[in-house]
């Protein structure tokens, strides 16, 4: 498991990341949420510090989910999913599109690929940055994408306005602590006419946050995702609205009559696995590639090669994935709901 630790302030931040939830619900109270969402760059680095190298081996270097066809590859999935979102904005050669939230950049990788853009990944965590730009060179894909830091919260400061022809996100504004502010930033940066696309994560309409067991199942998915507030799908569609936006299509795709539904990986049942070379994917899932996985991390933090809180980071990774597969089941989240929308040709 390489990890390209470098210590120092990431380990201080990894240290602090789980200080930010109260892990019993009883006591989790408005000024815990509040903090959190005042705080969303330290929550978000702190989660991302911890989870990208645990994430690339035991998920991919992409960072989402995806829907599944029978006998689909899991790395065929993942990059049907970024495909799909491609050639529902439209995307062409020559246009030049914004990645928020741009992980370790395999979407933007395959993106650019598939459509032939020219792609600048934003992202607030200089360690995924570092590890997107070598894997970015390393394909030999640096004359498309470029990869700058930045707060996808202030976007139109850093870029200034209607300067891209599309933008899009793949279930990453879910750290934003309003989707007004990062959906607003998007919308000033686009010119006019230009597309937004994105895959949001949400809790469904059909999740009460007054129902005791509806409230724990979303704050085990916010610890173990490093989501300062998880809101319903309602919230999001009405925030496109609001700052603007005329919305296309949407869609929540995990409520798709599928047969695979797209939590079977974090299941953990090898007999579930669609390929031969699945196997060891959904392997690492079960109990004892778990087993395997944290006990490994936990001797590499004890002897000085991951920063100290990686392990703790880890735990919560477990937390957010029994959750998700159990809100899954249920219908009370997705990792999915699909928006497609313009910014009107007339917007200034």
């Amino acid at each position: 498991m390489s990890t390209g630790y470098a210590g120092g302030r990431q380990g201080t931040r990894l240290e602090r990341y789980t200080k930010f939830w109260q892990k019993d619900l009883a006591h989790e109270g408005e000024a815990d949420s509040k903090n959190r969402l005042d705080k969303y760059t330290d929550v978000v680095n702190g989660y991302y510090d911890g989870a990208t190298a645990l994430t690339e081996y035991g998920w991919a270097q992409s960072f989402h989910f995806s829907r599944f066809y029978k006998g689909e590859g899991f790395a065929a999935s993942l990059a049907r999913q970024e495909h799909y979102l491609a050639a529902h904005m439209g995307l062409r050669p020559g246009m030049r599109v914004l990645d928020v939230g741009c992980g370790v950049g395999a979407p933007a990788r395959e993106i650019a690929r598939f459509s032939d853009v020219q792609i600048v990944g934003l992202n607030i965590n200089e360690f995924q940055l570092d590890r997107a730009r070598r894997y970015t060179e390393e394909a030999g894909l640096s004359n498309q994408i470029t990869f700058v830091k930045g707060d996808y919260m202030k976007l139109s400061e850093q870029f200034g306005e209607n300067c891209f022809d599309a933008v899009y996100g793949i279930e990453a504004t879910l750290h934003a602590p309003t989707w007004e502010g990062v959906y607003g930033e998007i919308f000033k940066v686009l010119k006019p006419g230009g597309v937004f696309g994105v895959y949001e994560w949400c809790m469904t309409d059909a999740w009460d946050p007054s129902v005791p067991s509806h409230r724990e199942l979303a704050h085990r998915i916010e610890i173990g995702s490093g989501i300062p507030e998880l809101r319903r799908m309602k919230l999001a569609r009405q925030a496109m609205k609001n700052v603007g936006f005329q919305i296309d299509h949407e869609e929540d795709l995990a409520d798709r009559p599928d047969e695979i539904p797209w939590y079977y990986p974090l299941e953990g049942d090898i007999l579930k696995a669609q390929t031969a070379w699945d196997y060891f994917t959904v392997w690492r899932m079960s109990w004892s590639g778990k087993l395997v996985t944290h006990t490994a991390v936990r001797c590499m933090e004890l002897f000085g090669l991951l920063p100290k809180g990686t392990w703790e980071v880890g735990e919560s990774l477990k937390v957010a994935g029994d959750a998700l597969v159990e809100a899954g089941q249920a219908k009370l989240f997705t990792p999915m709901f699909f928006m497609i929308s313009h910014k009107p040709a007339l917007a200034n």
